[in-house]
C-alpha cells in the first residue's frame, strides 16, 4: 500500500480552489490536480505492507495531542522557481503544522520509516509541469491578474492516513484513518 498522512480541506476552500483552477486550466497544458484530491501532506510514507497497517495506525495514534491548527490557504508560486517550474503550488500558513509534521515523522520513524531529509514546506500541489511545457500564459496570469489570491481559513482538528492508488487517469486517495489532534 502506498501511504501518506495529511490534512483534509473543507468544502468551501475546495470550491474556491476549484473556481481558481477553472480560470487557469486553459492557459497551460499541464497535469492539473483534481480539486477533490487537494490536501496538505504532512508525511509521505510510501509503500507499507497491508498486514502492518494496524501497527502504523497505533504509532500515529500516539502523536501528541495539541490544539486545532489554524490553516490559511493563500498565494501561489512555482517550485523550484518561476523560470524553470516543475510544480505550481498554493501556499499554506499554519503555525504549529511544522511541529505536527515533525511528530508524525518521529512516530513513523519508530517503525523504521525513512525520516524526512528536507525541511517541511507545506503547500497544495495545484499542477505538475513537465519539462518543456509552455507555462508563460499561466505564469503571467498567476503573477499579474490573480496576484495574492486568498482561498480561506479553517481549523484543522484532525490529520488523516491516506492510501494513494496510482491510476492512468490520476491518483485516487482514500482515507484509511482519522487521528484527532485534541480529545
Amino acid at each position: 500500500m502506498r501511504l501518506f498522512t495529511g490534512l483534509d480541506l473543507p468544502p468551501d476552500v475546495v470550491a474556491r480552489l476549484e473556481e481558481f483552477l477553472a480560470r487557469l486550466r486553459p492557459t497551460a497544458r499541464i497535469s492539473w490536480s483534481a480539486p477533490a484530491n487537494l490536501h496538505i501532506t504532512t508525511k509521505f510514507i510510501g509503500e507499507w505492507p497491508e498486514e502492518r497497517l494496524g501497527e502504523l495506525q497505533a504509532a500515529l495514534a500516539g502523536v501528541a495531542l495539541r490544539p486545532p491548527i489554524a490553516v490559511h490557504i493563500r498565494d501561489t508560486g512555482f517550485f523550484p522557481n518561476v523560470r524553470a517550474p516543475r510544480v505550481f503550488w498554493c501556499g499554506i500558513e499554519a503555525p504549529g503544522l511544522e511541529e505536527l509534521a515533525g511528530d508524525i515523522d518521529r512516530a513513523c520513524g519508530t517503525l523504521g520509516i525513512e525520516p524526512e531529509k528536507r525541511r517541511f514546506s507545506p503547500h497544495l500541489t495545484l499542477a505538475r509541469i513537465k519539462e518543456g511545457s509552455d507555462v508563460k500564459p499561466l505564469r503571467e496570469l498567476a503573477m499579474a491578474a490573480l496576484r495574492n489570491p486568498d482561498f480561506g481559513e479553517f481549523g484543522a482538528g484532525s490529520f488523516f492516513l491516506y492510501r494513494s492508488q496510482l491510476r492512468p487517469t490520476g491518483s485516487v486517495y482514500t482515507k484509511l484513518a482519522e487521528f484527532p489532534l485534541a480529545k
